[in-house]
Protein backbone atom coordinates (compact mmCIF):
# COMPACT_ATOMS: atom_id res chain seq x y z
CA UNK A 1 0.00 0.00 0.00
CA UNK A 2 1.51 3.78 -1.13
CA UNK A 3 0.58 7.14 -0.02
CA UNK A 4 -1.80 9.17 -1.97
CA UNK A 5 0.70 11.45 -3.38
CA UNK A 6 3.25 8.72 -4.19
CA UNK A 7 0.35 7.00 -6.42
CA UNK A 8 0.02 10.35 -8.06
CA UNK A 9 3.27 10.96 -8.77
CA UNK A 10 4.15 7.67 -10.29
CA UNK A 11 0.89 8.29 -12.22
CA UNK A 12 1.68 11.43 -13.91
CA UNK A 13 5.36 10.76 -14.18
CA UNK A 14 4.63 8.09 -16.82
CA UNK A 15 1.83 10.27 -18.62
CA UNK A 16 2.78 11.81 -21.79
CA UNK A 17 1.28 14.65 -23.53
CA UNK A 18 -1.01 14.08 -26.71
CA UNK A 19 -0.01 15.10 -30.05
CA UNK A 20 -2.04 17.69 -32.15
CA UNK A 21 -4.81 17.87 -34.24
CA UNK A 22 -7.00 20.04 -36.22
CA UNK A 23 -10.40 20.82 -36.02
CA UNK A 24 -13.14 23.46 -36.37
CA UNK A 25 -13.41 25.99 -33.78
CA UNK A 26 -16.75 25.05 -33.01
CA UNK A 27 -15.24 21.24 -32.00
CA UNK A 28 -12.13 23.23 -30.46
CA UNK A 29 -14.55 24.40 -27.56
CA UNK A 30 -13.09 23.01 -24.11
CA UNK A 31 -9.79 22.36 -26.08
CA UNK A 32 -6.22 23.24 -25.32
CA UNK A 33 -4.60 25.59 -27.98
CA UNK A 34 -1.73 23.83 -29.30
CA UNK A 35 -0.08 26.91 -31.11
CA UNK A 36 0.09 30.70 -30.53
CA UNK A 37 -2.78 32.56 -32.61
CA UNK A 38 -1.36 35.49 -33.83
CA UNK A 39 -3.39 38.28 -35.75
CA UNK A 40 -2.67 39.14 -38.95
CA UNK A 41 -4.96 41.81 -39.28
CA UNK A 42 -5.90 45.27 -36.96
CA UNK A 43 -9.21 44.68 -35.33
CA UNK A 44 -11.45 46.69 -36.05
CA UNK A 45 -9.64 47.26 -39.61
CA UNK A 46 -10.66 50.60 -39.81
CA UNK A 47 -11.63 53.59 -37.47
CA UNK A 48 -15.40 53.24 -36.83
CA UNK A 49 -18.35 54.63 -35.18
CA UNK A 50 -19.01 53.08 -31.48
CA UNK A 51 -22.68 55.00 -31.73
CA UNK A 52 -25.59 55.68 -34.54
CA UNK A 53 -25.30 59.33 -34.54
CA UNK A 54 -23.18 61.77 -36.64
CA UNK A 55 -19.44 61.86 -37.38
CA UNK A 56 -18.12 65.78 -37.06
CA UNK A 57 -15.45 67.82 -36.22
CA UNK A 58 -15.78 68.22 -32.74
CA UNK A 59 -14.53 71.90 -32.69
CA UNK A 60 -17.77 72.64 -34.25
CA UNK A 61 -19.48 71.68 -31.45
CA UNK A 62 -17.93 73.86 -29.00
CA UNK A 63 -21.01 75.82 -27.03
CA UNK A 64 -23.81 73.69 -28.37
CA UNK A 65 -26.19 73.08 -25.25
CA UNK A 66 -30.02 71.96 -25.46
CA UNK A 67 -31.61 75.39 -25.55
CA UNK A 68 -28.69 76.79 -28.25
CA UNK A 69 -27.89 73.79 -30.40
CA UNK A 70 -25.26 73.98 -33.28
CA UNK A 71 -26.84 73.64 -37.35
CA UNK A 72 -24.48 71.72 -39.40
CA UNK A 73 -25.01 70.19 -42.68
CA UNK A 74 -25.64 66.79 -43.97
CA UNK A 75 -23.11 65.73 -46.54
CA UNK A 76 -24.00 61.70 -46.42
CA UNK A 77 -25.29 58.63 -44.87
CA UNK A 78 -22.54 56.04 -44.15
CA UNK A 79 -24.48 52.65 -43.02
CA UNK A 80 -22.52 50.16 -41.81
CA UNK A 81 -20.21 48.63 -44.65
CA UNK A 82 -20.21 51.39 -46.88
CA UNK A 83 -17.06 52.88 -47.45
CA UNK A 84 -17.45 56.92 -47.05
CA UNK A 85 -17.09 58.72 -50.12
CA UNK A 86 -16.65 62.68 -49.14
CA UNK A 87 -14.57 63.99 -46.52
CA UNK A 88 -16.12 65.71 -43.51
CA UNK A 89 -15.47 69.90 -43.77
CA UNK A 90 -15.90 72.57 -41.30
CA UNK A 91 -19.97 72.96 -40.45
CA UNK A 92 -20.17 69.46 -42.20
CA UNK A 93 -21.68 65.72 -40.47
CA UNK A 94 -22.26 62.81 -42.33
CA UNK A 95 -25.30 60.63 -40.72
CA UNK A 96 -23.04 57.23 -39.56
CA UNK A 97 -24.53 53.69 -38.27
CA UNK A 98 -22.50 51.81 -35.26
CA UNK A 99 -19.86 49.77 -36.94
CA UNK A 100 -19.64 52.41 -40.11
CA UNK A 101 -16.00 53.61 -40.57
CA UNK A 102 -15.25 56.49 -40.18
CA UNK A 103 -15.28 59.71 -43.11
CA UNK A 104 -11.83 61.53 -43.48
CA UNK A 105 -12.36 64.54 -41.76
CA UNK A 106 -14.06 63.25 -38.73
CA UNK A 107 -12.44 63.03 -35.18
CA UNK A 108 -15.90 62.97 -33.11
CA UNK A 109 -19.21 61.07 -33.02
CA UNK A 110 -22.41 62.44 -31.65
CA UNK A 111 -25.06 59.77 -30.81
CA UNK A 112 -28.39 60.55 -32.35
CA UNK A 113 -30.34 61.08 -29.24
CA UNK A 114 -28.27 64.32 -28.80
CA UNK A 115 -29.41 65.27 -32.51
CA UNK A 116 -32.24 66.17 -33.96
CA UNK A 117 -32.61 65.89 -38.60
CA UNK A 118 -33.59 69.34 -40.10
CA UNK A 119 -34.00 68.34 -43.48
CA UNK A 120 -30.37 68.60 -44.83
CA UNK A 121 -29.04 69.64 -41.55
CA UNK A 122 -28.58 68.50 -38.44
CA UNK A 123 -28.80 70.00 -34.79
CA UNK A 124 -26.51 68.96 -32.33
CA UNK A 125 -27.49 69.84 -28.83
CA UNK A 126 -24.12 69.28 -26.69
CA UNK A 127 -20.58 69.62 -26.91
CA UNK A 128 -17.90 66.37 -28.37
CA UNK A 129 -14.76 66.12 -27.49
CA UNK A 130 -12.08 65.04 -28.76
CA UNK A 131 -12.16 61.14 -30.30
CA UNK A 132 -15.67 60.88 -28.61
CA UNK A 133 -17.20 57.35 -29.69
CA UNK A 134 -14.77 56.47 -32.19
CA UNK A 135 -13.30 52.81 -32.10
CA UNK A 136 -9.76 53.43 -33.15
CA UNK A 137 -8.14 50.94 -35.53
CA UNK A 138 -6.55 47.81 -33.54
CA UNK A 139 -8.27 48.73 -30.39
CA UNK A 140 -9.16 45.23 -29.82
CA UNK A 141 -6.28 43.04 -31.58
CA UNK A 142 -3.07 44.65 -32.76
CA UNK A 143 -1.50 43.21 -35.87
CA UNK A 144 1.11 40.78 -34.82
CA UNK A 145 -0.15 40.34 -31.42
CA UNK A 146 -0.66 37.02 -29.59
CA UNK A 147 -4.21 36.80 -28.85
CA UNK A 148 -4.82 33.36 -27.78
CA UNK A 149 -1.24 31.58 -26.51
CA UNK A 150 -0.61 27.80 -27.35
CA UNK A 151 -1.51 26.69 -23.86
CA UNK A 152 -4.96 27.70 -23.71
CA UNK A 153 -7.99 26.81 -23.37
CA UNK A 154 -10.68 27.22 -25.76
CA UNK A 155 -13.85 29.08 -24.34
CA UNK A 156 -16.63 30.97 -26.16
CA UNK A 157 -14.80 34.06 -26.56
CA UNK A 158 -11.67 32.12 -27.78
CA UNK A 159 -14.58 31.06 -30.56
CA UNK A 160 -15.09 34.29 -31.36
CA UNK A 161 -11.69 35.36 -31.57
CA UNK A 162 -10.76 33.05 -33.88
CA UNK A 163 -13.83 33.90 -35.79
CA UNK A 164 -12.83 37.39 -35.67
CA UNK A 165 -9.64 36.59 -37.13
CA UNK A 166 -11.07 33.98 -39.82
CA UNK A 167 -9.55 30.97 -38.51
CA UNK A 168 -12.05 28.52 -38.87
CA UNK A 169 -9.65 25.82 -38.42
CA UNK A 170 -7.25 25.43 -35.30
CA UNK A 171 -4.50 22.79 -33.47
CA UNK A 172 -5.26 21.53 -30.70
CA UNK A 173 -4.27 18.98 -28.51
CA UNK A 174 -5.66 15.24 -28.78
CA UNK A 175 -8.50 13.90 -27.01
CA UNK A 176 -8.05 10.73 -25.13
CA UNK A 177 -9.56 7.87 -25.88
CA UNK A 178 -10.41 6.19 -22.60
CA UNK A 179 -11.65 2.68 -22.96
CA UNK A 180 -13.94 1.44 -20.13
CA UNK A 181 -14.59 -2.52 -18.96
CA UNK A 182 -16.56 -3.58 -16.33
CA UNK A 183 -15.47 -6.97 -14.56
CA UNK A 184 -18.13 -9.52 -13.05
CA UNK A 185 -20.36 -12.30 -13.21
CA UNK A 186 -22.54 -10.86 -11.35
CA UNK A 187 -23.14 -7.96 -13.99
CA UNK A 188 -25.59 -7.34 -16.80
CA UNK A 189 -26.12 -4.38 -18.76
CA UNK A 190 -27.98 -0.97 -18.37
CA UNK A 191 -31.08 -3.08 -20.65
CA UNK A 192 -31.24 -5.77 -19.38
CA UNK A 193 -33.75 -7.18 -17.07
CA UNK A 194 -31.57 -8.37 -13.69
CA UNK A 195 -32.78 -11.23 -11.45
CA UNK A 196 -32.52 -11.07 -7.66
CA UNK A 197 -28.60 -12.23 -7.98
CA UNK A 198 -27.43 -9.71 -10.62
CA UNK A 199 -26.67 -6.16 -10.39
CA UNK A 200 -27.18 -3.51 -13.60
CA UNK A 201 -23.54 -2.15 -14.36
CA UNK A 202 -23.64 1.51 -13.16
CA UNK A 203 -19.76 1.98 -12.93
CA UNK A 204 -19.82 1.71 -16.82
CA UNK A 205 -21.84 4.27 -17.09
CA UNK A 206 -21.09 6.63 -14.14
CA UNK A 207 -17.29 6.25 -15.67
CA UNK A 208 -18.10 7.22 -18.85
CA UNK A 209 -19.80 10.53 -17.85
CA UNK A 210 -16.44 11.39 -15.83
CA UNK A 211 -14.48 10.06 -18.84
CA UNK A 212 -16.70 13.30 -21.30
CA UNK A 213 -16.85 15.66 -18.28
CA UNK A 214 -12.27 15.85 -17.98
CA UNK A 215 -12.91 16.60 -21.96
CA UNK A 216 -12.03 12.30 -22.56
CA UNK A 217 -13.69 10.46 -25.17
CA UNK A 218 -15.29 7.15 -23.35
CA UNK A 219 -15.42 3.82 -25.11
CA UNK A 220 -17.25 1.54 -23.70
CA UNK A 221 -16.18 -2.35 -24.14
CA UNK A 222 -19.63 -4.19 -22.02
CA UNK A 223 -18.68 -6.39 -19.24
CA UNK A 224 -15.68 -9.07 -18.64
CA UNK A 225 -17.17 -12.19 -16.96
CA UNK A 226 -14.58 -13.62 -14.22
CA UNK A 227 -12.54 -15.58 -16.43
CA UNK A 228 -8.77 -14.96 -17.69
CA UNK A 229 -10.06 -15.83 -21.29
CA UNK A 230 -12.96 -13.24 -21.66
CA UNK A 231 -10.15 -10.39 -20.10
CA UNK A 232 -8.00 -10.74 -22.23
CA UNK A 233 -10.44 -10.67 -24.76
CA UNK A 234 -11.28 -7.28 -23.76
CA UNK A 235 -7.46 -6.29 -23.42
CA UNK A 236 -7.08 -6.64 -26.90
CA UNK A 237 -10.24 -5.07 -28.07
CA UNK A 238 -9.03 -1.85 -25.67
CA UNK A 239 -5.57 -1.49 -27.77
CA UNK A 240 -6.96 1.35 -29.72
CA UNK A 241 -7.19 3.75 -26.66
CA UNK A 242 -5.24 5.65 -25.19
CA UNK A 243 -6.41 5.00 -21.08
CA UNK A 244 -7.93 1.50 -19.75
CA UNK A 245 -10.08 1.83 -17.24
CA UNK A 246 -11.45 -1.69 -15.79
CA UNK A 247 -13.51 -1.42 -12.74
CA UNK A 248 -13.42 -4.34 -10.12
CA UNK A 249 -11.36 -7.38 -9.91
CA UNK A 250 -8.50 -5.86 -8.24
CA UNK A 251 -9.23 -6.42 -4.84
CA UNK A 252 -7.96 -10.27 -2.83
CA UNK A 253 -10.87 -12.29 -3.71
CA UNK A 254 -10.59 -15.58 -5.95
CA UNK A 255 -12.03 -13.65 -9.17
CA UNK A 256 -10.05 -10.75 -8.85
CA UNK A 257 -8.36 -11.21 -11.79
CA UNK A 258 -7.40 -8.02 -13.81
CA UNK A 259 -3.91 -8.12 -11.93
CA UNK A 260 -3.10 -11.38 -12.34
CA UNK A 261 -4.15 -11.30 -16.45
CA UNK A 262 -2.17 -8.07 -16.32
CA UNK A 263 0.99 -9.99 -14.85
CA UNK A 264 0.27 -13.28 -17.03
CA UNK A 265 0.33 -11.16 -20.48
CA UNK A 266 3.14 -9.58 -19.75
CA UNK A 267 2.37 -5.72 -18.57
CA UNK A 268 4.14 -3.56 -15.86
CA UNK A 269 1.94 -3.52 -12.57
CA UNK A 270 3.35 -0.39 -10.46
CA UNK A 271 0.99 -0.31 -7.65
CA UNK A 272 -2.23 -2.04 -6.60
CA UNK A 273 -3.34 -0.59 -3.44
CA UNK A 274 -3.50 2.97 -1.99
CA UNK A 275 -3.61 4.53 1.30
CA UNK A 276 -7.17 6.11 0.94
CA UNK A 277 -10.65 5.67 1.82
CA UNK A 278 -12.40 4.85 -0.25
CA UNK A 279 -10.16 3.50 -2.98
CA UNK A 280 -7.86 1.10 -1.29
CA UNK A 281 -7.74 -1.63 -3.75
CA UNK A 282 -6.87 0.47 -6.73
CA UNK A 283 -3.97 -1.29 -9.74
CA UNK A 284 -1.90 0.62 -11.74
CA UNK A 285 0.09 -0.28 -14.75
CA UNK A 286 0.78 -0.77 -18.46
CA UNK A 287 -1.01 -3.00 -20.76
CA UNK A 288 1.08 -3.20 -24.09
CA UNK A 289 2.47 0.27 -23.30
CA UNK A 290 -1.35 1.69 -22.37
CA UNK A 291 -1.77 3.48 -19.06
CA UNK A 292 -4.11 1.07 -17.29
CA UNK A 293 -6.13 1.63 -14.39
CA UNK A 294 -8.36 -1.13 -12.31
CA UNK A 295 -10.39 0.61 -10.50
CA UNK A 296 -12.61 -1.13 -7.44
CA UNK A 297 -16.11 -2.47 -8.02
CA UNK A 298 -17.89 -0.44 -5.44
CA UNK A 299 -19.38 2.63 -7.25
CA UNK A 300 -18.52 5.10 -4.69
CA UNK A 301 -14.96 3.55 -4.43
CA UNK A 302 -14.63 3.61 -7.96
CA UNK A 303 -15.92 7.22 -8.73
CA UNK A 304 -13.86 8.84 -6.00
CA UNK A 305 -10.13 6.77 -7.53
CA UNK A 306 -11.06 8.09 -11.02
CA UNK A 307 -11.69 11.76 -9.42
CA UNK A 308 -8.17 11.50 -7.96
CA UNK A 309 -6.06 9.79 -10.38
CA UNK A 310 -7.78 9.26 -13.74
CA UNK A 311 -9.37 12.43 -13.83
CA UNK A 312 -6.06 14.42 -13.75
CA UNK A 313 -4.37 11.64 -16.40
CA UNK A 314 -6.89 12.61 -18.95
CA UNK A 315 -6.38 16.56 -18.38
CA UNK A 316 -2.59 16.17 -18.61
CA UNK A 317 -3.04 13.99 -21.89
CA UNK A 318 -5.52 16.72 -23.23
CA UNK A 319 -2.51 20.00 -22.87
CA UNK A 320 -4.50 20.88 -19.70
CA UNK A 321 -1.81 22.62 -16.76
CA UNK A 322 -4.51 23.07 -13.94
CA UNK A 323 -5.56 19.33 -13.81
CA UNK A 324 -6.70 19.34 -10.08
CA UNK A 325 -9.88 20.28 -8.53
CA UNK A 326 -9.97 23.55 -6.88
CA UNK A 327 -9.90 23.52 -3.05
CA UNK A 328 -11.72 25.80 -0.46
CA UNK A 329 -11.62 25.83 3.30
CA UNK A 330 -14.77 24.97 5.20
CA UNK A 331 -15.93 24.69 8.33
CA UNK A 332 -17.43 21.15 8.71
CA UNK A 333 -20.64 21.37 10.88
CA UNK A 334 -20.27 17.93 12.68
CA UNK A 335 -17.88 15.74 14.03
CA UNK A 336 -16.06 13.09 12.25
CA UNK A 337 -14.07 9.82 12.97
CA UNK A 338 -11.22 7.97 10.72
CA UNK A 339 -8.83 5.30 10.26
CA UNK A 340 -5.41 7.22 10.87
CA UNK A 341 -3.04 6.45 8.03
CA UNK A 342 -5.23 6.90 5.04
CA UNK A 343 -6.36 9.80 3.39
CA UNK A 344 -10.15 9.79 3.42
CA UNK A 345 -12.86 11.39 0.95
CA UNK A 346 -16.03 11.98 2.78
CA UNK A 347 -18.55 12.65 0.79
CA UNK A 348 -19.91 16.56 1.52
CA UNK A 349 -22.44 19.35 0.69
CA UNK A 350 -20.80 23.55 0.83
CA UNK A 351 -22.85 25.76 1.35
CA UNK A 352 -22.33 29.42 2.06
CA UNK A 353 -19.88 32.00 0.10
CA UNK A 354 -16.56 32.65 -0.63
CA UNK A 355 -14.38 32.87 2.77
CA UNK A 356 -17.56 31.71 5.00
CA UNK A 357 -18.13 28.53 3.71
CA UNK A 358 -19.47 25.25 5.53
CA UNK A 359 -20.15 21.73 4.50
CA UNK A 360 -21.51 18.99 5.90
CA UNK A 361 -21.58 15.04 5.07
CA UNK A 362 -24.25 13.65 3.04
CA UNK A 363 -25.25 11.05 5.55
CA UNK A 364 -23.99 7.39 5.29
CA UNK A 365 -20.58 7.12 3.73
CA UNK A 366 -20.38 3.21 2.50
CA UNK A 367 -18.84 2.94 -0.39
CA UNK A 368 -21.91 0.85 -2.16
CA UNK A 369 -23.73 4.45 -1.41
CA UNK A 370 -23.82 5.59 -4.46
CA UNK A 371 -27.12 8.82 -3.42
CA UNK A 372 -23.59 10.18 -1.17
CA UNK A 373 -22.58 11.23 -4.44
CA UNK A 374 -25.44 12.40 -5.81
CA UNK A 375 -25.75 14.33 -2.96
CA UNK A 376 -22.48 15.77 -2.87
CA UNK A 377 -21.06 18.93 -4.23
CA UNK A 378 -17.49 18.02 -2.94
CA UNK A 379 -15.17 15.88 -1.31
CA UNK A 380 -14.02 16.60 2.15
CA UNK A 381 -10.53 15.42 2.29
CA UNK A 382 -8.90 14.44 5.88
CA UNK A 383 -5.35 13.96 5.58
CA UNK A 384 -4.02 10.39 6.84
CA UNK A 385 -2.27 11.60 10.19
CA UNK A 386 -5.73 12.65 12.17
CA UNK A 387 -8.61 10.41 13.13
CA UNK A 388 -11.08 12.30 13.92
CA UNK A 389 -12.35 16.18 12.74
CA UNK A 390 -14.90 18.02 15.64
CA UNK A 391 -17.94 20.41 14.41
CA UNK A 392 -16.28 23.67 13.64
CA UNK A 393 -12.83 22.64 12.37
CA UNK A 394 -11.66 23.63 9.61
CA UNK A 395 -11.43 21.05 6.80
CA UNK A 396 -10.49 21.14 2.84
CA UNK A 397 -12.79 20.29 0.58
CA UNK A 398 -12.40 19.70 -3.52
CA UNK A 399 -15.17 20.73 -5.13
CA UNK A 400 -16.95 18.91 -7.84
CA UNK A 401 -19.07 21.12 -9.58
CA UNK A 402 -15.94 23.58 -10.35
CA UNK A 403 -15.26 21.51 -13.41
CA UNK A 404 -13.91 25.49 -15.61
CA UNK A 405 -11.93 26.09 -12.38
CA UNK A 406 -9.06 24.13 -11.63
CA UNK A 407 -5.96 24.10 -9.77
CA UNK A 408 -2.13 23.28 -10.42
CA UNK A 409 -1.94 20.72 -7.16
CA UNK A 410 -3.94 17.91 -5.87
CA UNK A 411 -6.20 19.07 -2.38
CA UNK A 412 -4.20 17.25 0.00
CA UNK A 413 -1.36 19.24 -1.26
CA UNK A 414 -2.41 22.93 -1.42
CA UNK A 415 -2.00 25.14 1.08
CA UNK A 416 -4.67 27.03 2.48
CA UNK A 417 -4.66 30.18 3.60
Amino acid sequence: MIPVKEALNQILESIPVLNLEKVGILDALGRVAGEDIVAHRNIPPKDNSAMDGYALHWDDTIGAEPDHPVSLDVIEDIPAGKIPERAVGGGQASKIMTGAPIPEGADAVVKVEDTRADGHKVRIFCEAQYGQDIRKAGEDVRQGEIVIAHGSIIRPAEVGMLASLGRSIVSVHQRPVVAIIATGDELVDIDEIPSPWKIISSNSYATAAQVGEAGGIPLLLGIAKDTRADLVEKFNAAERADIVVTSGGVSMGDYDLVKVVMNEIGNAMRFWQVAMRPGKPLAYGNIRGIPLFGLPGNPVSSMISFEQFVRPTILKMSGHVKIFRKTIRARIMEDYDKKPRLVNFVRGRVSGSDGNWQVTTTGEQGSGILKSMVKANGLIVLPEEISSVKAGDVVAVQLLEDANDGAMEPAYLQRLS
